[in-house]
């Protein structure tokens, strides 16, 4: 088995434009776009999505607020102002690194899974593709509603 990858590079200098036309030319290969700020080989390879699975990244704190004491101990001690004076969460912010469920003195905080997107499994022209899409806060509650 032989192996080919192509990483790095500012953006727009043409890695999905040559990945694609590696994939043009391989025989009996297996595609992955696993590039993180834009994964764009699905607009070149136009696939046909076989299987699509629900993505989970970093998790998020979620503050039961019938056992808050406000202490605003998770507040002072969030690095990411992923908490505001009102101890609510600004999930946009947070990072889902659990201080603040670590240092809550009446476990009022529990990190749950954040839904982050979907991965797919797919078939193009020349041969099955692995691939994802992460969705932006804006884009989870517009999927929500089938308009993004």
């Amino acid at each position: 088995m032989k192996q080919l990858t192509v990483i790095s590079g500012k953006g727009g200098t043409g890695k999905t434009s040559i990945t694609a036309a590696f994939a043009s030319l391989a025989k009996n290969a297996v595609f992955a776009d696993c590039d993180v700020d834009a994964a764009d080989l699905h607009l070149i390879l136009k696939p046909n999505v076989k299987k699509t699975m629900d993505f989970h990244g970093l998790k998020i704190a979620v503050i039961n607020k019938e056992t808050c004491t406000e202490c605003k101990k998770c507040y002072d001690n969030c690095k990411f102002n992923a908490i505001d004076e009102k101890i609510h969460i600004i999930k946009e912010s947070c990072e889902g690194c659990g201080v603040c469920e670590y240092i809550c003195p009446v476990d009022a905080v529990q990190m749950i899974d954040r839904d982050s997107g979907f991965s797919y499994i797919s078939e193009t022209r020349f041969g099955p593709m692995a691939h994802a899409m992460l969705k932006t806060s804006y884009c989870r509650e517009k999927q929500r509603k089938n308009t993004c």
